[in-house]
Parts: structure tokens; sequence; C-alpha cells
């Protein structure tokens, strides 16, 4: 069985290397989706009977390690010093410095390498870590997925 769970959060950035506008900082309203597999647990009594997990353990844990850590940032690419020097001179700035370029490609690919290893933690029993969407804007997204 797959299960999804999407979580909303607002962030900057900008992409350098960029030959249109988004070389300009700008911002987006993204949208993680964090899916994962698993079997039904079938238990009277259990708290999880009939399902996954609880979607509210997803959140719990999309929270922790990705959208509290990202909403209301700037998300910057250790590479663009020129960025970096700007806001390091804004005081107490909410800056979140990646070692890759902030595009939804790599984004996406940065959120599932945060979230998978603590997909287990969640409970007692095998669960998979599928898939990682990051929405850029409604119409635009990307796909990190579990190697097969």
């Amino acid at each position: 069985m797959i299960i999804t769970r999407r979580l909303e959060f607002d962030s900057g950035h900008r992409i350098p290397d960029h030959r249109s506008l988004c070389r300009h900082l700008h911002g987006h309203r993204y949208a993680l989706e964090v899916t994962v597999s698993g079997d039904v647990t079938r238990m009277d009594g259990n708290p999880r009977n009939g399902m996954v997990l609880d979607f509210s353990e997803i959140k719990t844990l999309m929270r922790q390690h990705v959208v509290d850590v990202w909403d209301h940032a700037f998300l910057a690419y250790q590479g663009d010093r020129q960025i970096l020097d700007f806001l390091e001179s804004l005081p107490d700035h909410r800056t979140v410095v990646l070692d890759v370029v902030p595009t939804a490609e790599n984004l996406a690919a940065k959120a599932f390498e945060l979230l998978a290893p603590h997909i287990n933690s969640l409970c007692d029993k095998a669960l998979t870590l599928e898939n990682v969407r990051i929405y850029e804007t409604p119409n635009c997204w990307a796909d990190a997925a579990r190697p097969k």
C-alpha cells in the first residue's frame, strides 16, 4: 500500500546561472509531498489498525527535517558567494545554505536525502520512502523517487 502526505511552505531562492527571470531573488509557495509504502496494519486494538501509518506521523517527520527548516528561509547555493555575502549582511536573516543549486529537482532530491534515514523510525514495521515531490508552482514539480 502507498500513502502520501502533503505540506506547504514559503521560501525564497535564486538560480544564479539561469538565463531568465529565475536568476533574480524571488520566492515560491512550495508544496512537499512524501510518499511511503508499507503493509496495512491488521490488528484489533492497534492505533494503526487499517493504516500503513498515521498521516500525522509523516507530517511530524516532514516538519522536523524539511518544512520547519526551509519555511520562510532563503535557500541559497553555497557557490553563490554574491548572494551569501548579501544575506550575511542582514541581521538575523533566515538563510539555509545548500550544497546544490536550489532548483525544484535538487530540492526534491535533498528532501529525499533528509527524510529517508528517518522513515523506519516512525513505527515498528518496515516502511519505504518511495517518492518526494516538490511543487515549485501548481503547474511545475520535480520528483525524487526511490531507486528501483
